[in-house]
């Protein structure tokens, strides 16, 4: 019976490692609106982000000239770039805290690109008219006219556009001092007719980025609508956008939010919370693929002659911190907004876990040390089970001469050899199947620190100490190139030969803690026991720096743990093998 649990302990945790390999390690980095919006004047269906009458219908067309576009300068804390005045196009953002590498020259990162240049993603805002209407409503082509040449946390900037008949389109943009904008939408009817509008943002990326696949990372299209987090990929959104004319996904509710995220990025629209819009993910083949998050909102602005109407909402464009993401959310009462960080279905363990570490690394100042610390506390918090577990190892080594001994004796009879044994470990108090308790009550917390340390931003070119500068990537040295003293890199060869320094004390950790433990009484199952830290090791070697830091470091209190605990139980039991 103990074979069996032995095989079974042996089984689970190389199938959770196994699981990890297959559907993560191959993809970690390694160190070095519809139919597009239709031009004014075209009464297509599928010109405004729904699709549905009273898009744009009798707008006016006009070609987009190639001419460069006269732009507004945005200058704030946390982010720089400009904004199209041809369009309305946020479109050209970068992030002032953040670099591609963590190379001193390294460029900032740029999360916008207008069209023209090789990754066109931005956000729009616009107006679809009323099924019927025949209204001029600015597009693509637009120019319009700001009343400041540049855009700042301190002061808003008023885009402004007279149609020609008596209507004046108004964008009031704002920015915070990190990735919030807020835009107002107003129009003022100098006419003599009442105008019937609904105001629209969208979304859209004009290429399809390339993604890792990563099993535990969420890339593409999101939104919270209903209080529920809808996530469509961009192989799906173009899969489902073949049989519904481009919508891959569609709904009505109050409020939410809807964009397109990255690993780390977000650029998303946010309506007004109280009122209820219809929000749709598309895929849109064009010269090319491209796709578009964009809500429509349901309630119709009636504007009367001499009349105004406004309409604000937000925009986010910037990094995923998990605290501002908080701060917005509880501002302005934006529902699961801190849900744009891929925290998976362990939310209600990782993001406590998040927290954790992010107040040990404010104290401590190194987020390697927060990971040690943490790892602490998780033993503390386990350590009756591990205590239990690791006292009835112990007594199980000290009996393993009694239970050799019993084979020998009855293995012609393994009826009643498995009774005598299980008879002696009764009464002994000792339970086979204990030692793998603690691995499978921590299979939550190893996954929860893995979605952690891989998908936050704060992990992001996180440094530890020596040759590891950033957590959040597979430890850059490798034993198969003498650690860089011969001149190639073995993972062109295979992925399979890397092996960092760290990986290799994991493993030196794990065959210690291994030698600990009681020994296998069959031969074959004790050289499976043995090969068991190199395939670990192996597998650990293409996981985060962190994580294996976290590994190694476990294994190092669980061998003091259990060493001090083996030394009680023999002088405690000193009779106890005779």
């Amino acid at each position: 019976m103990e074979q069996k649990r032995l095989l079974l302990a042996i089984a689970v945790s190389i199938a959770i490692l196994l699981g990890f390999q297959l559907f993560i390690s191959p993809h970690l980095p390694h160190p070095p609106a519809p139919k597009p919006v239709a031009a004014a004047g075209q009464t297509n269906p599928a010109a405004a982000p729904t699709g549905e009458p009273g898009s744009q219908a009798g707008s006016v067309a006009a070609a987009v000239p190639a001419t460069p576009a006269p732009r507004l300068e945005i200058d704030a804390p946390s982010l720089r770039g400009s904004l199209s005045l041809r369009g309305a196009m946020l479109d050209d953002l970068w992030l002032r805290d953040y670099r591609e590498t963590q190379a001193p020259n390294s460029p900032e990162v740029r999360l916008l690109e207008p069209r023209g240049e090789p990754q066109p993603y931005f956000i729009q805002y616009g107006w679809s008219a009323a099924p019927g209407e025949t209204v001029i409503l600015p597009n693509d082509a637009t120019i319009w006219t700001a009343s400041a040449p540049r855009l700042t946390d301190a002061a808003p900037v008023t885009l402004s556009w007279n149609n020609g008949h008596g209507l004046t389109f108004k964008l009031i943009v704002s920015i915070d001092k990190n990735y919030m904008f807020h835009v107002t939408q107003t129009v003022d009817n100098a006419s003599a007719a009442p105008v019937t509008l609904f105001p629209w943002a969208r979304v859209r990326r004009d290429y399809t980025p390339e993604v890792a696949g990563y099993y535990v990372l969420f890339e593409g299209l999101l939104g919270v609508e209903h209080g529920t987090l809808q996530e469509t990929t961009y192989a799906k959104a173009k899969s489902e956008g073949e049989h519904r004319d481009g919508l891959a996904y569609q709904t009505t509710a109050k409020g939410g939010w809807a964009g397109i995220t990255d690993k780390y990025w977000l650029a998303a629209v946010i309506p007004n919370q109280s009122q209820e819009v219809t929000t749709s993910f598309r895929h849109i083949v064009d010269h090319g693929d491209h796709y578009q998050v964009d809500y429509l909102d349901k309630t119709a602005q009636t504007i009367a002659p001499g009349a105004s109407s406004s309409l604000t909402s937000m925009a986010f464009a910037g990094a995923k911190i998990v605290r501002l993401l908080d701060h917005y959310e509880a501002q302005y009462h934006i529902p699961s907004f801190d849900k744009a960080v891929d925290f998976g279905w362990f939310y209600f363990l990782t993001k406590p876990i998040f927290f954790a570490l992010d107040w040990l690394n404010s104290l401590l100042g190194n987020f390697g040390l927060a990971i040690m610390v943490f790892t602490v506390f998780v033993k503390a918090l386990f350590f009756p089970l591990a205590n239990y577990s690791y006292r009835s190892m112990s007594k199980m080594r000290l009996l393993a001469p009694k239970v050799a001994a019993m084979r020998e004796r009855l293995k012609d009879d393994p009826g009643k050899m498995q009774s005598e044994m299980m008879a002696l470990y009764k009464a002994e108090k000792v339970n086979p199947a204990s030692g793998c308790l603690p691995m499978i009550v921590q299979i939550p917390v190893f996954f929860s620190l893995y979605k952690v340390i891989f998908v936050t931003i704060e992990m992001r070119q996180a440094p530890f100490f020596g040759w590891i500068h950033d957590l959040s990537v597979v430890d850059p040295t490798n034993i198969f190139n003498l650690f860089g003293l011969l001149p190639f890199h073995p993972t062109a060869i295979s992925p399979l030969l890397h092996m960092g320094i760290w990986p290799i004390i994991m493993g030196c950790t794990m065959f210690l803690q291994q030698r600990l433990n009681p020994p296998p009484p069959d031969p074959v199952q004790a050289r499976m026991f043995m090969l068991m830290p190199i395939v670990f090791t192996f597998m650990m070697a293409r996981f985060p720096a962190g994580l294996v830091i976290y590994w190694s470091w476990n294994n190092t209190l669980s061998i003091l743990q259990q060493w001090v605990i083996m030394r009680r139980t023999r002088l405690s039991r000193p009779g106890l093998a005779r």
